[in-house]
C-alpha cells in the first residue's frame, strides 16, 4: 500500500516535516483504512486530537461522524449514561430514552480522549464494546450492536497504570493494537 504523507499532512493541517513527523504520518496512513483500535500517546498539547482527526479523515469512515469524548471532563456518576445512553426511567431524571456517544458514532469513529481517566467499571464495559461490538444502555436489558471505530488517547503511561491496577490490562492491549506516540 502506498501512503501519501503529504496528503495526510494536508488533511490534518500538520506543518512539521521532520523525520519523526514523517514516520508518524506514514503510520497514520497505514492504519487509516483499517478498523483496528489505535492508541495515541503523548504529553498534553502535543496534538493527539489532530492525529485522531487525521486517521478519521483518511479512513473509509470519513463521510460518517467523528465523535470526540473527553473522558476526564465527564463526572464518574454519569459517564456510563453518556457513553452508552440510557432507557427512560433508568434513574431519577431520565424522563426519556437517550442515545450515548457510541450509538451516535455508529458507522463512524469515536475518539476517547484521556482514556486513562475512565473508572475501572466503565473500562470493563468498554472492553465489551471492543470485543463484541455491542453495548447495553443504562436501565436496559437488551444489547445494541454497533459498528464504531475506536481511537483513544492519553498522556498517562498506561503500562504503569496497568501495573498499579488503575487500568485493565486486557483493555490496554485491545486499545494499543497500534500505538502512535506524538
Amino acid at each position: 500500500m502506498v501512503v501519501d504523507i503529504n496528503k495526510i499532512r494536508k488533511s490534518a493541517n500538520i506543518i512539521g516535516k521532520s523525520e519523526k513527523m514523517n514516520e508518524m504520518l506514514f503510520m497514520i496512513g497505514q492504519v487509516a483504512n483499517t478498523d483496528i483500535s489505535v492508541l495515541i500517546t503523548g504529553a498534553s498539547g502535543t496534538g493527539k486530537e489532530m492525529v485522531a482527526k487525521a486517521i478519521h479523515r483518511n479512513s473509509k469512515r470519513k463521510h460518517e461522524k467523528l465523535i470526540t469524548v473527553n473522558c476526564a471532563a465527564i463526572p464518574s456518576g454519569i459517564i456510563e449514561s453518556e457513553l452508552f445512553g440510557h432507557k427512560k426511567g433508568a434513574f431519577t431524571g431520565a424522563t426519556e430514552s437517550r442515545k450515548g456517544y457510541f450509538e451516535a458514532a455508529d458507522k463512524g469513529t469515536i475518539f476517547l480522549d484521556e482514556i486513562g481517566e475512565l473508572p475501572l467499571e466503565i473500562q470493563a464495559k468498554l472492553l465489551r464494546v471492543i470485543e463484541q461490538k455491542e453495548f447495553i444502555r443504562v436501565g436496559d436489558s437488551k444489547s445494541e450492536k454497533i459498528d464504531t471505530r475506536i481511537i483513544a488517547a492519553t498522556n498517562r503511561d498506561l503500562s504503569s497504570e496497568v501495573r498499579e491496577k488503575n487500568f485493565r490490562q486486557d483493555l490496554y492491549f485491545r486499545l494499543k493494537t497500534v500505538n502512535i506516540n506524538v
